[in-house]
């Protein structure tokens, strides 16, 4: 049962043509710090290459979703910081090739003078809503 709504086009506002504008949903949500182009052992993948570190951010936010029981079908908003507002079309054909582009989270594109060190060129945080387990929520009441 899908229990996220997509809103592409509220009333008054212009049509999303990219992201979704509202995405409301029920559940325990999930947060995912900012994630880098960094392999397993820490390691910088793809230096100077926004594609390559596009890919490898997604799947680091994906392993991340993962290990919180989520997935990115669950995946409510995502927040980019870029250097360069000119990674933006590597950074959506990464997303495009995770997520249903017919289901976009809502989302924010933010240029930044810099990241924790120069070789980064992105990073992205996620948040998502994934369904109660069954009993966990009379459990916390």
């Amino acid at each position: 049962m899908n229990r996220l709504t997509h809103l592409h086009a509220p009333e008054g506002v212009a049509p999303a043509t990219a992201y979704t504008h509202v995405v409301a949903g029920t559940g325990r949500l999930v947060a995912v710090s900012g994630q880098l182009p960094l392999d397993e052992r820490g390691e910088l993948v793809g230096a100077g290459d926004p594609a390559a570190q596009a890919l490898q951010v997604f799947e680091n936010l994906r392993r991340c979703l993962a290990a919180a029981g989520a997935g990115f079908d669950d995946v409510i908003k995502l927040t980019y910081f870029l250097t360069d507002m000119a990674h933006l079309p590597a950074v959506r054909a990464a997303r495009d090739a995770h997520l249903d582009p017919a289901r976009l989270p809502a989302s924010s594109a933010v240029q930044v003078a810099a990241l924790v060190a120069p070789e980064y060129l992105m990073e992205i945080e996620a948040l998502a809503v994934v369904a109660e387990e069954p009993g966990k929520a009379a459990e916390g009441a």
